[in-house]
C-alpha cells in the first residue's frame, strides 16, 4: 500500500487533537424538569389532545364553576382531580376544598397568607409575624418564596428541628416525599399552636410507595410532577377549612385575577387520560401512565446505585420499604431527586466538583440548609441522554486516584 501524504496525516492528527480539546457540554439537572414523559405523552395520541376554539375561554369566569368556593375553578378540572386522587389512593378529597393556582409555588403564598392572617380561634389576626419553619434539608425555594414579598403577617425563621415555637403560633411545612432526599416526612415542631402546610407534590405511585390516602389541612399538588406537564403552570390545594380555602381563593385573586382556563381544560384533558389509562380504556399503545414511570425510575435508580456502588466516589440515601396499595405490592422509593453524597476526602464541595470538572449543574446542600458541602440533589426526571451523560461522568471520577472517606 503507498504510503498516505505526510500533510494528510499530520491533518488527521490535529483534527483528533482537536476532538479530544473540545469541552463536555454542560448538562443542567439542576431542576426538576420532567421531560423524561415526552417519550410517553408522545404515545398517547389524540386522547391526551385539545383543540381550543379562538372563541373559547375569553372571559374572566370559568364555563362552569359546580359552586366551587374557588370562583375561577373550573369544575371539569376539579372533577378530573378527584378521580385521580380516588384512583390513586394518595389524598382524601370527600367534603374537601380545591384552589387552583398558578402551580403550587402560588398556592404556598396562598397558604402562607391565608394561615398568616388567622388566628386560633379563626379570626383575622394582626399579631408579629409567623414563623415559618421546615426540617433540613428543606426544599430550596420555601426561603425566598416565604420573604419574597417581604410580609408583614410571616416570615422565614428555618430549620424546624432547631426551633423553639415559645408557645407562639407558627407554620411548618412538611414536604412527603422530601425535596431534596425522597425520604417520609412528618411535622417535628408538634407545638400547640402549630399550622401545617403539606408540600405532597412527589405523593405520587411513580415516585414512591402509597400506603393511604393522606388527610391533612392543607395538601399541595402540582401537575408537573404529578403528569410532567410543568409547562401548563398549574397546582392544586386540598383545604379542609372553608375560610382558609376562601382566603387562598382571595390571596390568587388579587395576585392574578384567577387561573388559566386554557390551562385548566388541557390539565383535566391529561388527568382523564391518565385515570383512563390505568383503567385500561385508553391509551393501550402507550400504557398505564404510573407504570411506566414507575418502571423508569426503578431502572435510573438501579443504574444510578451500580455506578456509586462501583466507583465508591459517591453514596445514596437508602429507603425503607413499604406497601403500595396503588401497585399492590411491597417496595421502596424512586425519588424524583438524588440526594447524592460526595465521598472523596479531597473534595469539600460536591457542587463544585460536579460543575466544575463534570459540567453538571446541580444544586448544593447549601441552598437546603444544610451546612455541609458534600451533598447535591440532582434531578433524575430529565431526558434519556442527559440522564446516560449524568452516569458517564460520575462513573469517570474514580476512586483510585484519590482518598475516600470511610
Amino acid at each position: 500500500m503507498c504510503p498516505r501524504p505526510a500533510n494528510v496525516v499530520s491533518a488527521e492528527k490535529k483534527e483528533d487533537s482537536t476532538k479530544k480539546q473540545q469541552p463536555l457540554e454542560t448538562i443542567n439537572l439542576d431542576q426538576g424538569d420532567p421531560t423524561m414523559f415526552v417519550e410517553y405523552w408522545k404515545k398517547a395520541g389524540e386522547k391526551s389532545s385539545i383543540v381550543i376554539p379562538g372563541w373559547q375561554n375569553l372571559s374572566y369566569f370559568p364555563n362552569i364553576n359546580g359552586g366551587n368556593i374557588c370562583w375561577f375553578l373550573e369544575k371539569e378540572f376539579s372533577d378530573e382531580i378527584k378521580k385521580l386522587h380516588e384512583l390513586v389512593g394518595n389524598a382524601i378529597t370527600k367534603d374537601r376544598y380545591i384552589v387552583v393556582g398558578t402551580g403550587s409555588t402560588q398556592l404556598y403564598q396562598a397558604s402562607l397568607f391565608a394561615l398568616a392572617s388567622t388566628d386560633d380561634t379563626g379570626n383575622d389576626s394582626s399579631s408579629r409575624p409567623m414563623d415559618v419553619v421546615s426540617a433540613v434539608p428543606y426544599y430550596s425555594s420555601y426561603p425566598a418564596v416565604t420573604d419574597f414579598l417581604k410580609s408583614g403577617l410571616y416570615k422565614w425563621s428555618g430549620d424546624a428541628c432547631k426551633f423553639d415555637d415559645k408557645n407562639e403560633p407558627y407554620i411548618e411545612v412538611v414536604c412527603s416525599p422530601n425535596n431534596p432526599d425522597g425520604h417520609t416526612m412528618t411535622p417535628v415542631v408538634n407545638g400547640n399552636r402549630g399550622k401545617l402546610i403539606h408540600d405532597l407534590a412527589y405523593y405520587w405511585p411513580q415516585y414512591t410507595p402509597i400506603p393511604k390516602p393522606a388527610d391533612h389541612d392543607i395538601m399541595l399538588f402540582t401537575v408537573s410532577k404529578s403528569t410532567g406537564h410543568a409547562g401548563t403552570r398549574l397546582g392544586w390545594a386540598i383545604v379542609k377549612d372553608e375560610k382558609i380555602a376562601r382566603k387562598m381563593t382571595k390571596f390568587i385573586e388579587l395576585s392574578t385575577i384567577g387561573v388559566s382556563k386554557d390551562s385548566q381544560y388541557r390539565a383535566a384533558t391529561i388527568m382523564r387520560a391518565v385515570t383512563e389509562s390505568a383503567q385500561s380504556i385508553s391509551l393501550q399503545l402507550a400504557g398505564n401512565f404510573f407504570d411506566f414511570g414507575r418502571k423508569t425510575m426503578v431502572d435510573r435508580w438501579e443504574r444510578l446505585r451500580k455506578v456509586a456502588s462501583e466507583n465508591g466516589a459517591f453514596s445514596l440515601p437508602k429507603y425503607s420499604k413499604r406497601y403500595c396499595n396503588y401497585f399492590g405490592e411491597i417496595r421502596e422509593a424512586h425519588p424524583g431527586f438524588a440526594w447524592l453524597k460526595c465521598n472523596l476526602e479531597n473534595v469539600e464541595d460536591c457542587e463544585s466538583l460536579l460543575e466544575g470538572k463534570l459540567k453538571i449543574l446541580v444544586r448544593g446542600g447549601k441552598n437546603f440548609g444544610m451546612d455541609y458541602k458534600k451533598y447535591v440533589r440532582v434531578s433524575l426526571i430529565d431526558q434519556e441522554d442527559k440522564f446516560q451523560m449524568l452516569l458517564d461522568r460520575l462513573s469517570s471520577v474514580s476512586s483510585s486516584s484519590t482518598k475516600i472517606k470511610a
